[in-house]
């Protein structure tokens, strides 16, 4: 492959104003999560309206630890694709095709063992959780579902996660829109005609994700031609294997290791009954609607570090650190105006209004988290931001922070104040992780510094 590309479908993060390179590259990733999560909503608002509290309570019941696995899938595939975004910044695209075939050689063996020993386990993890015995089997049958749907998932993410280490965030976004209106689709045809249940929301599922990982083959075979290695780019590289694992599974452990504490909690509310599952479930259906933008401010600044640092240009990364900060915090404000005064009636979007334990539980947890969120911008934006620095065992240490926070309000806080402990978990979760990830960030910007500067002597 020549070296002379187009970059018709390539963004490079390296010049020009930080805070419009960021907003750019942002915004298509935020209208694309709050679209997913769109059409997660619609799952449950379907689930608990047509089928009933008790269905909302299984969907709900798994959901940590859906988190748990598909928050490691892509974690690591959004560190495999930091290298990339470095070698990238550097101009070395022979070195990026080689690390992008290698990805995909590790993500294939992720995807094999990880679906077959979730789909085995299934009903082992459900009684883990203390999944209440009145909603089992429907939990079953739904998180087996979304255990079939991994090999997608994967591909997705990968891809997906390579697209925009090369500046480009506007394609995933379309093919999230296209296989999100696709989710709805299916959920209406399989769910409100043909009455398949809880089993229809995961056949929906599992279609939209195989067809979203479809377009992004696709876009890359046809589009992006910079990204397809060719020759000895194919061959196994054992150097960048080490590499890749050592961006990907750190990253992947930190969202599993957060969500241990996640599940733990999610154990300990299931253990509160139906109605406090129900609850839980609603609430985290539109706190992630919310809290999803912060998020994928912060996936925008691992691509925007990645490149900057590749490119060995540190002054962007802490401008363009300090313009996210500014960014979430304009965001922050915006949440209270939207949260504080309409939580319970997005809650009876789930639930009949009749529902009164259900909906004031789950505007009471959102109206606590949404004063806090303050405290989530700052650990997205330093954890991806370190992540796109190359030091993603750095800012795996902040989700054990996040673990140890959720397991303690689990074993003591819930059980002394109930439901009002489970509403204070994430806060507390997010400013332990703020205390670590702080000084963790300073720490690194005078290493990588020093590092540059050597580099740069004769």
């Amino acid at each position: 492959m020549t070296e002379q590309h187009t970059l018709k479908h390539e963004t490079n993060m390296t010049s020009g104003a930080p805070f419009r390179a960021i907003l750019s590259f942002a915004t298509p990733l935020v209208l694309g999560y709050i679209l997913q999560q769109l059409y997660l909503i619609i799952d449950a608002v379907i689930v608990g309206r047509w089928i009933g509290v008790g269905a909302l309570a299984a969907v709900g019941a798994s959901s940590s630890i859906m988190f748990l696995i598909m928050g490691f899938c892509n974690g690591a595939c959004a560190g495999f694709a930091i290298p990339v975004a470095q070698a990238f910044g550097a101009e070395d695209y022979h070195k990026m095709r080689c690390y992008v075939s290698n990805a995909i050689r590790i993500a294939t063996v992720l995807a094999v063992v990880i679906t077959l020993l979730s789909c085995v386990l299934c009903d082992k993890i459900l009684h883990m959780v203390n999944t209440p015995n009145e909603v089992f089997h429907d939990a079953y049958v739904f998180l087996f579902l979304q255990f079939c749907t991994i090999p997608f998932t994967i591909t997705y993410n990968l891809l997906a996660g390579q697209i925009r280490a090369l500046g480009n965030s506007k394609q995933p976004f379309y093919f999230l829109i296209i296989s999100s209106v696709l989710n709805v689709f299916l959920d209406v045809i399989l769910i409100l005609i043909l009455k398949f249940g809880v089993e229809g929301a995961g056949i929906a599922t599992f279609l939209s994700q195989a067809f979203a990982s479809w377009l992004c083959w696709r876009f890359i075979k046809r589009n992006m031609r910079i990204l397809v290695p060719m020759g000895d780019e194919r061959d196994f590289d054992n150097k960048k294997i080490s590499i890749l694992l050592n961006n990907g599974v750190p990253m992947g452990l930190q969202f599993s290791i957060t969500s241990i504490g996640i599940i733990m909690l999610q154990s300990a509310n299931n253990a509160l009954g139906t109605v406090y599952v129900a609850s839980f479930t609603a609430a985290v259906r539109i706190k992630y609607l919310f809290t999803c933008v912060m998020e994928n401010i912060g996936v925008a600044m691992a691509t925007y570090c990645g490149q900057n640092i590749g490119a060995k240009k540190l002054d962007r990364v802490k401008a363009g650190v300090r313009d996210a900060m500014w960014l979430v915090m304009g965001y922050f404000v915006l949440t209270v105006l939207v949260i504080y005064p309409f939580a319970d009636q997005m809650m009876m979007l789930f639930v009949d209004s009749s529902e009164h334990a259900v909906i004031a539980n789950a505007a009471q947890l959102m109206r606590i988290c949404n004063w806090f969120y303050p405290a989530l911008g700052i650990l997205v934006i330093l954890r991806y931001s370190i992540q796109g620095l190359g030091y993603s065992n750095l800012s795996m240490m902040s989700g054990v922070m996040e673990m140890f926070a959720r397991c303690g309000v689990s074993l003591w806080l819930v059980p002394a104040m109930a439901w009002l402990g489970v509403c204070y978990a994430d806060p507390v979760a997010w400013i332990m992780a703020d205390i670590f990830l702080i000084p963790a960030y300073f720490w690194l910007l005078q290493r990588l510094r020093k590092k540059i500067m050597v580099a740069a002597q004769p």
